[in-house]
């Protein structure tokens, strides 16, 4: 596998936010989001296998684990580590894109999924067969960089009923609509889903990298 980094914090983003965390994070990545803050991710890292990266996810002694990118899925070897990990007795978290086949994934790995706004220039990439694959405990998040995109994520939570099928997560690209506007829009549609704020970007330097 070729991996960015491997390092513990917590958890910044859906309802594990706050947990302390171990993080791997894969290279590469298949999509060009406009408002993505992880293009270091896109090329160099490092080889190592499979073994060598639960070996070095052990050396934290944390129960919860996030598989992260990049795009994780693009990596071949990913349901095996995923697999090898859960075996341990982690909690295992898995971020992706979305354009990705889900439904591989080892039932014990929580998917929390993208599912790619209009504003971010690649929700044409979304493989919606996957909304189909998620789960009560998966968790499903639309990153939002305008009004268009809220309204948008509103129609395809509503759509797919997804209020009653799995967690909803609503977050905001940094610097772009305000959360506060967001907050009330929600309310005033009675939207059933859990803002979030990502928090290492206020508790560290919003581009700090291994937080």
């Amino acid at each position: 596998m070729r991996i960015t980094e491997i390092y513990q914090s917590i958890q910044g983003e859906s309802s594990y936010a706050g947990l302390p965390c171990v993080f791997v994070r894969t290279t590469g990545c298949d999509l060009r989001c406009r408002w993505c803050d992880s293009e270091f991710t896109f090329t160099g890292g490092a080889k190592m296998s499979v073994d060598e990266i639960v070996a070095e996810v052990e050396k934290y002694a944390c129960q919860l684990v996030e598989l992260t990118g990049g795009e994780p899925l693009l990596q071949k070897e990913i349901n095996e580590l995923a697999s090898r990990l859960a075996d341990a007795g982690h909690t295992v978290l898995i971020e992706t894109g979305g354009h990705r086949d889900i439904s591989r994934l080892d039932a014990r790995v929580i998917r929390i999924m993208d599912v790619k706004c209009p504003d971010s220039g690649e929700s044409e990439k979304n493989l919606w067969a996957n909304l189909d694959a998620l789960r009560p405990v998966d968790e499903v998040k639309f990153v939002l960089a305008s009004r268009e995109d809220y309204e948008w994520a509103l129609q395809v939570i509503r759509q797919y009923d997804l209020e009653n099928r799995v967690g909803i997560l609503l977050s905001t690209a940094f610097h772009t609509v305000e959360p506060p506007q967001v907050v009330a829009w929600m309310l005033e549609d009675k939207l059933r889903a859990r803002f979030q704020l990502q928090l290492h970007k206020y508790i560290w330097q919003a581009d700090a990298r291994r937080v």
